[in-house]
């Protein structure tokens, strides 16, 4: 028998190599599942974030700091989590007061009395007036208008007795049914209706001083310069008094005009300032122009010339002081004026370029001068 060869066992190749793939392949899963691992915790956080973000801005609600912020850093009115913040009481409005009206006159016939007498007393017919008044009051006895309307006329005729009577019956009728004549009764006691007769002897014009200016050159040009007096702890205001000035023109020679706005040029100035009665004595400057006119002009209307003037003193809108020169204008002011016995009328102080110092300016404070040497 013929022996065999004997080899030893050798491992297939096969199943090394298959075992390697394994080993390379669970490396390559491990590999995977670790990136997707961190892919998706990145993806996970990444989401979160992002809801976070949408959290804080939409229901975030305002830190306690932001009512100290500046203005423009305040949440405004539409954020929902700012709670709403009571209101603040406000003031109490406060209820003015309704103006008192005109009472009405109830009957129609003593309403025509009424406006009757008012028409006769502006027109300075004081007995038609009181007529008028008279028939009214025997209609109506009680009617505010009617008494109040008499207190007016028996002041302008100076009865003031008579005129206080008539203003204290409108202020017992009360405000209710005196209406807005009740205050205007209760002014006309207070302040008292006797004051301006009781003026004429604590207020008065001084003597007027009057310097035409014969240098100017435009036409006729004259200062006038009018003292008003006050007698030593009189209290008079700005508001008071005023001064009225009627200037009157001839022409031809022969006719007597007063002067208007058109023919002339007039300027009122306080020379002493401020109405302070500093010595008892306020000086008002007045300066009154009259300009050439043409010759077709003055052909026409006849060249007018400065004639006079009258100078009129009124307290609270009474007169109680009259200046005229020449004295016979006293009578052709431009409003009717009633003779006022008693009143001072001393002619005025003419001033002129012989009796005038040197370098006399009669625009600056110093008008009026001293008395000047006779």
């Amino acid at each position: 028998m013929q022996a065999q060869p004997t080899h030893a066992p050798v491992a297939p190749r096969t199943n090394v190599f298959q075992l390697s793939c394994w080993v390379l392949a669970l490396l390559a899963f491990v590999e995977l599942l670790s990136a997707g691992l961190a892919l998706a915790a990145r993806m996970e956080s990444t989401r979160q974030v992002r809801v976070v973000e949408r959290e804080v801005t939409k229901f975030v609600p305002m830190p306690m700091a932001a009512a100290a912020a500046p203005e423009a850093m305040k949440p405004s009115a539409s954020i929902v989590a700012k709670p709403p913040q009571p209101e603040e009481a406000s003031a109490p409005a406060q209820v003015q007061a309704r103006p008192l009206a005109t009472p009405a006159i109830a009957d129609p016939m003593v309403e025509k009395l009424v406006m009757e007498a008012r028409k006769a007393r502006v027109a300075a017919d004081m007995v038609q007036a009181i007529t008028k008044l008279e028939e009214a009051q025997s209609r109506e006895p009680n009617d505010p208008n009617v008494e109040y309307e008499l207190g007016l006329v028996h002041e302008a005729m100076e009865v003031f007795e008579t005129a206080s009577e008539h203003y204290q019956n409108v202020m017992n009728m009360g405000a209710t049914k005196a209406g807005a004549l009740y205050p205007l009764a209760a002014a006309k006691l207070r302040d008292g209706i006797k004051d301006a007769a009781d003026m004429r002897s604590q207020l008065t014009l001084g003597r007027t001083r009057i310097f035409k200016d014969v240098n100017y050159e435009d036409g006729e040009r004259v200062v006038l310069t009018i003292p008003v007096q006050a007698a030593p702890g009189t209290n008079i205001g700005p508001d008071d008094f005023d001064v009225k000035v009627w200037f009157f023109d001839i022409i031809r020679g022969k006719e007597i005009v007063p002067t208007t706005a058109e023919t002339s040029i007039r300027e009122f100035k306080w020379v002493s300032g401020a109405i302070d009665w500093a010595g008892g004595e306020e000086l008002l400057r007045v300066t009154y122009i009259i300009p050439h006119r043409d010759v077709q002009d003055e052909h026409l209307f006849g060249q007018r010339v400065y004639y006079g003037q009258s100078v009129e003193l009124n307290y609270k809108n009474k007169m109680i002081d009259l200046q005229a020169w020449p004295r016979d204008l006293a009578a052709r002011t431009q409003k009717p004026v009633q003779a006022q016995p008693g009143l001072p009328d001393a002619p005025p102080e003419f001033l002129d370029k012989d009796t005038l110092p040197p370098g006399f300016n009669p625009d600056n404070a110093l008008l009026p001068l001293p008395p000047l040497p006779r």
